[in-house]
């Protein structure tokens, strides 16, 4: 991407959100857009492909705070959106105005903004350092601090770090309580395979930009004043293309499918995301690559749970009958790695919870947790004649106790 791609594309459009949306709202927007588009949903759809690819880069700045602050600024500064204004004709002004060529044709006159950079500083310019080459080098540096940005203004002939990537993965329950390493295929940017990522068709190879000397950034001089701008030969990446790759035009990436493997680490919860450092967007200018981010959905397990106090706790329940709560018993329970014995001492109350320790999930430091047993009592839907006559028999000889006593106030 270029500064002219920031001027001329609308990012929010391309989502669907308005741009006083959150960075949540931006994200689910993208992940629905995503989801609907992926090419493994929309097997030779050429038209969801390109859509995909608009989505994921418009979500590469906007899901970025700093690039969307970045891409908001540039784009309020070149008259909103409404076209490059005289960026490669006027230096890179609004209304294309040149230093010290007063208005252009816009009707802008740089020493308007002069003048308001010198009152706003403190009175007369130079009073506050209200020096207009502050208000360019705040600009380009700080695109230069963000590595450049989606135009490429970093230093290095272009030089940014490539943008993290998003994707998803589904895993089971055990999978997630023990650790597993799943292979996961990816559509994302990465580096351009027909060029090797130089933006040149294969057998040429770019060349250092002359005027630039490599460097992104030309220096410009104007009575006292000094400043730098963008080269607008080489349009700030310090190199010129003659024969773009067609696979790419030029940019060094391309959007293609790759295989992964992903080590998704033991106690894993639900949402949780898995970090692949330089597997995200390759770097531009030699620049590193971007981190890749895997989240996690574990599918529920039909038993088990995990403990919402301690995510290293499991939690499972176990329907009891009567008589093993009142008279106590010795139940076999299921756990992940196989059965314990339980003991139920009498008199236990429905509902109960009981910890069995080591059964649950393993920590980093080689420890597990614990398994927290909840006991509940299940009633018959049903009983034969024998059975119920039992049970009135057992109502008879317990009459006297009452166990809404405390509840009614009639204990005595």
């Amino acid at each position: 991407m270029t500064q002219r791609d920031w001027i001329e594309k609308d990012y929010y459009r391309e989502l669907g959100v308005s741009s006083t949306a959150s960075q949540d709202e931006i994200k689910k927007a993208y992940r629905k857009l995503a989801r609907e588009l992926h090419p493994d949903a929309n097997p030779g759809d050429e038209k969801a492909e390109a859509r995909f690819k608009a989505v994921s880069e418009a979500y590469g700045v906007l899901g970025d705070e700093a690039k969307r602050t970045e891409y908001d600024e540039t784009r309020a500064m070149f008259a909103g959106g409404g076209g490059f204004g005289g960026f490669g004709s006027g230096g890179g002004f609004p209304g294309g105005a040149r230093p010290g060529g007063g208005a252009g044709a816009g009707g802008f006159d740089i020493n308007d903004l002069f003048g308001q950079a010198g009152r706003g500083a403190g009175g007369a310019a130079g009073a506050g350092g209200g020096d207009f080459s502050d208000i360019l080098g705040d600009i380009f540096g700080r695109a230069a601090r963000n590595g450049g940005g989606a135009g490429g203004f970093g230093t290095g002939a272009g030089a940014r770090r490539g943008q993290d990537v998003e994707s998803s993965l589904t895993i089971s329950f055990d999978d997630a309580v023990r650790g597993a390493t799943v292979p996961i295929k990816l559509s994302s940017p990465g580096r351009c395979e027909r060029c090797g990522g130089t933006g040149s068709r294969p057998g040429s190879t770019p060349r250092t930009c002359a005027t630039c000397q490599g460097q992104g950034l030309v220096n410009r001089s104007q009575g006292a004043f000094s400043f730098s701008e963008p080269c607008r030969d080489c349009r700030g990446t310090g190199r010129i293309i003659d024969d773009p790759c067609p696979e790419c035009h030029g940019d060094g990436v391309s959007t293609r499918t790759r295989s992964l493997t992903v080590r998704v680490p033991a106690g894993v919860d639900d949402g949780q995301k898995v970090r692949l450092a330089g597997q995200g967007e390759p770097g531009r200018g030699g620049a590193p690559a971007g981190d890749l981010y895997v989240m996690v959905s574990v599918t529920p397990h039909r038993i088990f749970g995990r403990s919402p106090k301690n995510a290293d706790d499991l939690t499972l329940t176990v329907p009891v009958t009567f008589p093993e709560l009142a008279l106590g018993a010795t139940l076999t329970v299921p756990t992940l790695d196989g059965t314990v014995s339980l003991k139920i001492p009498a008199g236990t109350s429905s509902g109960r919870t009981f910890r069995v320790s080591g059964r649950g999930v393993e920590r980093k430091n080689g420890k597990k947790g614990n398994l927290l047993v909840t006991v509940e009592v299940a009633v018959p839907q049903k009983l034969d004649e024998a059975a119920a006559a039992a049970l009135r028999s057992y109502a008879e000889a317990t009459s006297s106790f009452d166990p809404r006593a405390d509840l009614l106030g009639t204990r005595r």
